[in-house]
């Protein structure tokens, strides 16, 4: 089983650690504006944090996820992502 534990740092950083049978810990940056635009209002940073997190787990394993990149970077490996996210 894996569980996903977040913590904001600031306004825009975000740790989050992934306890699988290989644990990890990602650092991850979003602009405000990127923020915005893929939730649009309906939910707060934090839970786009955790969304894209599930997005990527359900694709990749969490050792094959970046260990420091920015949040838009997952849509130049899954073209889908922001569209999904917006749902």
């Amino acid at each position: 089983m894996t569980t996903m534990t977040i913590h904001q740092l600031d306004e825009q950083h975000f740790e989050v650690s992934i306890q699988a049978s290989s644990p990890t810990t990602h650092r991850v940056t979003v602009s405000t504006e990127y923020a915005a635009k893929l939730t649009n209002g309906k939910f707060n940073t934090a839970e786009l944090i955790k969304r894209s997190f599930e997005f990527l787990l359900a694709r990749e394993s969490n050792t094959s996820i970046l260990r420091s990149f920015d949040l838009s970077v997952i849509a130049r490996y899954f073209p889908e992502y922001e569209s999904e996210i917006q749902r």
